[in-house]
This record gives structure tokens, C-alpha cells and sequence, in this order.
């Protein structure tokens, strides 16, 4: 039976099944995972200048599915045994393929990302991005993008908490209308590993 919490986000198209996988299962495989992703820091550029990324990131995919963020090229790893397992399932729950995820590992309530969002050309128009999380909760928000000069308004930013195990697929319109963030939080001493899965355009290289 289906666990989907759809979110009050205005013409996008996300929700949230809090508990998708069960504790133990989400143990084992936060576990396992830290051990066999080759982590490492990736260079961001920001208002023209690099920086590290204020996580560590790999990106693993099928062969030959590259991925741009932020004008740097990322060529895929190959998947991790218990990552294509878990891929599979996560295909099912959404209905859909994916060819790619990018891993995150953030380290402590330190590591934070900053207001963007998914909507490089090789995701197409109308994305649909599954975003496991485990490890240490951590806060999420979306907030609606505004044209310049726009005031903001009440609503537009909508923030969650992403639970140990949980799944969050944002889809339709999303990636179009909002950016999200993962903030940082004092007090988080421990790790949190996160996996967005993607299908990614082969043709838009």
C-alpha cells in the first residue's frame, strides 16, 4: 500500500512517503552505502568564483550518462551492488526509470546546500527526481520562485522535515516553479547520506 503524502506546493507536483524504507533496511543501507561510494568534494561555481561544495558528492550512473552542474562535467561511476537494488525499488515506487543518482554525504548539521534547482537541460522539461534520504533528519524547504522585483509573499516558502528512510519525489512542474534547499542545522552531530535518482537525456550532449 502506498505511503505518498502529496505536498501543499501550488501547481507543482511532489510528495513525501515518510517511512518508505523501514528502519532496519534504512540502517543496513546507510551502512553500507558510506563504505562503498568513492565520496569526494566537488567544485561549485558561485557568482564566478569556485568553491568547494559544501558536501561530499558522488555521481553514479549506466555508462556514458554524463551530468553538467555548474559548469563542471561529471562522468558516472559504476553503481555499488546494493545501490542497484535499491534503484529498482525506487523505480517502482515512482513508476518510472532512472539512469543516474547523484549521492550526497553530508557530514554533520555543517554541511548545507544552498537555494536551487534541478532543471539542467539533460533532465528535460518536466523532470521526475526521487530523493532517498538517511541518516540524521534534517530540515528541506521549497520556496516559489519569484520574478525580479516580486515581493514575497506568505506561503511561499514551505519547509519539512526528511525522515530516516524517507522518500520525496518531486515531478510535473516543480523543478520550474521552485527551488529548494537543505540548511544548515546546529546541534546535527551526526551524518546524513542522500540520493537523488535521475533520468538523464543522453541526447541533450
Amino acid at each position: 500500500m502506498s505511503g505518498w503524502q502529496s505536498l501543499r506546493l501550488p501547481d507543482a507536483d511532489a510528495a513525501l512517503w515518510p517511512h518508505w524504507l523501514d528502519a532496519a533496511g534504512a540502517d543496513a543501507l546507510f551502512v553500507e552505502l558510506g563504505r562503498a561510494i568513492a565520496w569526494e568534494t566537488h567544485r561549485i561555481r558561485l557568482f564566478g568564483r569556485e568553491h568547494d561544495s559544501p558536501r561530499l558528492s558522488c555521481w553514479i550512473g549506466d555508462p556514458g550518462v554524463a551530468y553538467t552542474y555548474s559548469r563542471t562535467r561529471f562522468e558516472p561511476r559504476r553503481w555499488p551492488a546494493a545501490l542497484a537494488a535499491v534503484r529498482a525499488r525506487v523505480e517502482q515506487a515512482c513508476g518510472t526509470r532512472f539512469n543516474s543518482v547523484l549521492a550526497n554525504l553530508y557530514r554533520d548539521g555543517r554541511d548545507s546546500m544552498g537555494w536551487h534547482s534541478d532543471d539542467e537541460p539533460e533532465l528535460g522539461a518536466q523532470p521526475l527526481i526521487a530523493s532517498l534520504s538517511l541518516g540524521a533528519e534534517r530540515r528541506f524547504r521549497f520556496r516559489r520562485r519569484r520574478s525580479r522585483g516580486e515581493s514575497v509573499r506568505p506561503g511561499d516558502t514551505v519547509e519539512l522535515v526528511l525522515p530516516h528512510g524517507s522518500l520525496l519525489r518531486m515531478a510535473g512542474a516543480t523543478q520550474r516553479l521552485y527551488r529548494h534547499d537543505l540548511p544548515r542545522m546546529r546541534g546535527i552531530t551526526a551524518p546524513r547520506i542522500n540520493l537523488t535518482f535521475r533520468w538523464i537525456e543522453t541526447s541533450a550532449h
